[in-house]
């Protein structure tokens, strides 16, 4: 890892994985992280060969939050340059919703601040029993700002605001029970389960997990009978995929 590269890149039977580079540093969220990630889910999204988007952490962290030197020399900035600063982070969380093809958190160790919204903002989450999640940005200070948005969705206010304004770390069981993670799997599993669901994701129809994927983020905020019938134009436009046409006739063979 150099300081021009502070991800590793790695591809295998349709699965990209970026992986943060910076153990040294807990893996926190530099600019240049933060702008490889960006280049990195841009490119992925134009090569039809990646069909599945897998985040992980170097060393014994997935993400401890915001470069904290970084941010402290942003303190006298003007408001709106660390506006726009901030706003690369939340771009990433909405450019990887957006990412027709789904993304994966795989986290060992601690998921923290802007690295735990980083998890939230993919599309699973696969913790190993002993990681950790939480929002510890009100004991520095700060607020946790744009993590909100995904977070008071997931988990509901009243629980967002606790792990908000208290900043306490909860376990990968209780991250599950909250909403925050998919699937919690025993450490020693953890790479084994991960590899064998990407594996399975990777294999299925890349149109249909593109439409459904774009359906469930496209749902919020509507009443159920404007849902439905975004869910009919979902269910017409999958029927007219070779996908569609390919597995439908391949299973009634059977």
């Amino acid at each position: 890892m150099s300081a021009e590269q502070p991800i590793a890149v790695s591809s295998e039977a349709g699965v990209l994985t970026l992986t943060l580079d910076r153990p040294d540093k807990r893996n926190a969220l530099s600019r240049a992280l933060i702008e490889a990630l960006h280049a990195a889910v841009h490119d992925a999204e134009l090569d039809p060969a990646i069909r599945v988007v897998v985040l992980r952490g170097a060393g014994r962290d997935f993400c401890a939050g915001a470069d904290l030197a970084e941010l402290l020399e942003s303190a006298d900035k003007p408001i709106a340059e660390n506006e726009r600063d901030a706003l690369r982070l939340g771009e990433l969380f909405l450019v990887l919703r957006r990412l027709p093809k789904p993304v994966a958190a795989v986290v060992r160790g601690n998921a923290l601040a802007g690295g735990c919204g980083l998890a939230t903002a993919c599309d699973l989450v696969l913790a190993a029993h002993s990681a950790r999640f939480g929002y510890p940005e009100i004991q520095r200070g700060f607020a946790p700002a744009m993590v909100l948005a995904l977070l008071r969705r997931l988990v509901g206010e009243r629980v967002a605001f606790d792990l908000a304004v208290t900043g306490r770390l909860v376990s990968a069981a209780e991250a599950h029970r909250l909403g925050l993670v998919s699937y919690v799997v025993p450490d020693s599993d953890l790479d084994a389960v991960a590899h064998a669901m990407m594996t399975q994701l990777a294999a299925a129809s890349i149109s249909a997990l593109a439409l459904t994927k774009k359906l469930l983020y496209d749902l919020d905020g509507l009443g159920i009978e404007d849902g439905i019938r975004l869910g009919a134009r979902a269910n017409a436009l999958s029927r007219a995929t070779p996908d569609f046409r390919r597995l439908v006739a391949k299973f009634l063979k059977k």
